[in-house]
């Protein structure tokens, strides 16, 4: 049913349009000189961490702190955009003492949002707004929103399922998507020309499986090759994944090869935009896994991008998240996201829901069979 009023999206500010954890890091650095410097990657949890990163919860309590927070680039071209697409608020958590620095900051720095649209409260869970954008995991785990979207830092990098985005454009592309899931209008899609098709779905969805078995039976498709920080043992060096170092990898972040990337339980995962247009220069169409965060990034970065959502009953799932060789972290955070997942599969163009792997195939490639057609 097409939506008869504009969306609504509540912005945290800390890490979002303010600078906070990498300007304490600075600050940090200036007074104690640490030799190697402290960065922004050592603070891979919210709170206290029984590290040398655990000085720059000092500068939370001084005041000259929040008066200078400077905003992030990109930020206020962020929310003019915006602004535009939906009615925006702010919801952002700061000591009650600094309350009235805060306000003045975002009044000043974003004119274009009113006044009454701010506010002030750790109890994020209380917003009703449809889409909250948030680098808080547990905010947006919590959160009451329609669409809770985490914005990727290193101190939320075990994050797994939720819709998070890497950059302010990614964020904007996911509003435009689901401001199309509620028009009535039909988003036409086709595989004539070279396209991208992406497998999207929850852990245990069987997504790799499905599209090594379209890749053996359908010529027209080649695979992206991704890269990860992860052991590259005869094991995990998989034919999905190329392995680079932690250091190689973070220069190519750096250097703008990724058009994706995302850091997960200590790894590093990214996909290369050469090798994405190399594919469809060839004439073929590209054929990956990712999660929602990777299929919105391809959507910011190329055209005709179908994204097909693997649906799987939850018993399944569980069954199969349970029986990975993986630590028991890394289980708990996957299986905390299912529900968060299962919003997911309004983003996507196509859904599939299947019992078997076989029904799956059988579904997707009809679905491809008819967008070729």
């Amino acid at each position: 049913m097409k939506r008869k009023f504009r969306l609504s999206t509540a912005l945290d500010v800390d890490d979002l349009l303010l600078e906070c954890i990498p300007y304490a890091v600075r600050l940090a650095n200036e007074k104690y000189k640490f030799d190697p410097p402290l960065t922004i990657y050592e603070v891979d949890r919210w709170g206290k961490l029984g590290t040398r990163a655990d000085v720059i919860f000092e500068f939370f309590s001084d005041p000259e702190f929040y008066r200078n927070q400077p905003v992030l680039k990109g930020a206020r071209e962020f929310v003019q955009k915006l602004t535009r697409m939906t009615e925006v608020f702010v919801s952002t958590s700061i000591p009650p003492e600094f309350m009235g620095i805060r306000a003045r900051q975002i009044t000043e720095a974003f004119p274009e949002i009113p006044v009454d649209h701010i506010y002030m409260g750790s109890r994020k869970d209380k917003i009703q707004a449809d889409i909250l954008f948030d680098d808080g995991m547990h905010n947006v785990l919590n959160s009451s929103a329609d669409y809770p979207v985490l914005m990727r830092r290193p101190w939320n990098q075990q994050a797994s399922g939720m819709l998070a985005v890497n950059t302010y454009d990614e964020f904007l592309k996911v509003v435009e998507v689901i401001a199309e899931s509620y028009s009535t209008h039909e988003v036409q899609h086709t595989l004539k020309e070279p396209g991208i098709v992406v497998l999207v779905g929850p852990s245990g969805s069987g997504k790799t499986t499905i599209a090594g078995q379209l890749l053996e039976q359908d010529d027209s498709f080649r695979k992206l090759v991704s890269y990860t920080t992860k052991d590259h043992t005869a094991k995990a060096q998989n034919l999905w994944y190329n392995y680079v170092s932690l250091k190689e990898f973070h220069r190519m972040c750096e250097t703008g090869e990724m058009f994706q990337s995302t850091m997960y339980a200590g790894h590093g995962y990214g996909s290369r935009k050469a090798d994405v247009e190399e594919i469809l220069a060839r004439g073929k169409h590209v054929l990956t896994t990712m999660d929602i965060c990777g299929a919105m990034s391809l959507k910011t970065n190329f055209q005709n991008v179908i994204t097909i959502y693997l649906k799987r009953e939850k018993k399944t799932l569980m069954t199969r998240i349970l029986s990975k060789n993986t630590s028991v972290e890394d289980k708990v955070n996957r299986l905390m996201a299912m529900d968060a997942e299962k919003q997911n599969i309004t983003l996507c163009d196509y859904a599939v829901e299947y019992k078997t792997l076989d029904q799956a195939f059988d579904q997707i490639a009809d679905i491809l069979n008819g967008l070729s057609k």
